[in-house]
């Protein structure tokens, strides 16, 4: 009698670990796969930090990031539905031995503030992060140790076609969604939004505390300063780290400036309480955008000169990465310098165009969807 008591214990426990499992990798798996140009930047940020960066090949973290959502999506689907237990089961468990570890690393070191496993959708701490892994480590190992006792939900002579549309699903829902823009936008540009309002701090609120390092070197030798301790000129500077004390309230939208790239005129406000119409072309790289549809940028700036409507790139490159792109393409819109983070936040296309009136974002196009004269038959205020 004790013994079928423990074995339906054991049933349920498992059972429940591998529900709880598989919510988080379908989870995890389905906002990669909605956004996988936000994951490669997180992988990038990642190659950065072990200085691996220069050495892999550009191609690579996309791809990474792809096959990152397509194998958690899938886990996911899997667990969910018994299929494959003990190959799945291995997987997750050795996924999870990896990066249990990894994210006790980062939350001791902090070299990333988010290690990005949920997305945009949800923003964890590196401290928060390691207690979810220690949690659903230990509910991947329930679930390897007691495979057997995981029910299916499907036969095994259905898994395959289970497993072909999750895989052909997976892969559609990226590439529908870097050829177009996220159907999902958890950022704070989405559609809808108000940038003001989004850089708003509440009255009282504390605000983040942060410690500024700075590696300097003289005669071979290195060493760490801090603000208060800063050297004089003798000797030369390597890097910077700023790294979060204590935290306060940070606003969505905290790094959000326009300064003007001929004359360095800060003009945000200018730009967000403009009661028209604003076109804002936003190409994080200017030398890597695609040009394949300069033309119609440039039919779009001419249409808002004509109609009285504000247009401005925005873009992080140098001023003479600038100067090329207008001797390119023939531009004669301004430009504005913003940091490159912000750009890749406001918008998954490079480039990518957006409609904001008094600070508030009306539309997004990737540089696949831009309007063009058909869309464009009329002033805006009638369309």
């Amino acid at each position: 009698m004790e013994s079928k008591q423990l074995h339906s214990i054991i049933g349920i426990w498992t059972n429940a670990c591998r529900f709880l499992l598989a919510a988080g990798f379908f989870f995890s798996g389905f906002v990669k796969a909605v956004d996988p140009l936000g994951t490669q930047y997180k992988i990038q940020d990642y190659l950065e930090v072990f200085g691996w960066a220069a050495s892999v090949p550009a191609f690579l973290p996309f791809l990474a990031s792809v096959l990152q959502a397509m194998v958690e999506f899938c886990l996911g689907v899997y667990l969910l539905f018994g299929i494959r237990r003990r190959m799945t089961t291995l997987f997750v468990v050795l996924i999870m031995g990896v990066m249990t570890p990894l994210t006790l690393w980062l939350a001791l070191s902090n070299p990333i503030s988010d290690c990005g496993c949920f997305g945009d959708a949800v923003t964890l701490t590196n401290w928060e992060t390691f207690g979810k892994n220690i949690v659903l480590f230990i509910a991947a190992y329930s679930t390897f140790r007691w495979k057997k006792e995981i029910i299916r939900f499907i036969s095994a002579k259905t898994e395959w076609l289970v497993s072909l549309y999750t895989i052909l699903f997976v892969f559609a829902l990226s590439f529908y969604c870097l050829a177009h823009l996220p159907v999902l936008d958890f950022r704070p540009y989405k559609i809808g939004k108000n940038i003001l309002q989004g850089m708003e701090i509440p009255d009282g609120a504390k605000p983040n505390v942060y410690e500024t390092t700075f590696l300097m070197e003289k005669d071979g030798e290195k060493k760490e300063f801090s603000l208060e301790n800063y050297p004089d000129s003798t000797w030369t500077f390597v890097d910077t780290r700023t790294v979060l004390k204590e935290k306060g309230y940070e606003p969505p939208i905290h790094d959000f400036s326009l300064v003007e790239q001929s004359t360095g005129e800060d003009i945000t406000d200018k730009v967000l309480t403009d009661i028209n119409y604003t076109f804002l072309l936003v190409a994080h790289r200017i030398e890597e955008a695609d040009d394949s549809n300069i033309d119609l940028i440039n039919e779009i700036y001419d249409y808002s000169v004509e109609n009285g409507y504000g247009f401005y790139c925005l873009t992080s490159s140098p001023s003479e990465e600038i100067e090329l792109w207008r001797d390119k393409t023939g531009a004669e819109y301004p430009f504005c310098l913003v940091d490159d983070i912000t750009l890749k936040t406001m918008i998954r296309s490079n480039p990518g165009l957006m409609l904001i009136r008094n600070g508030v974002i009306l539309n997004k196009w990737n540089d696949a969807d831009l309007p063009d004269e058909y869309a464009l038959t009329g002033k805006l205020e009638t369309l």
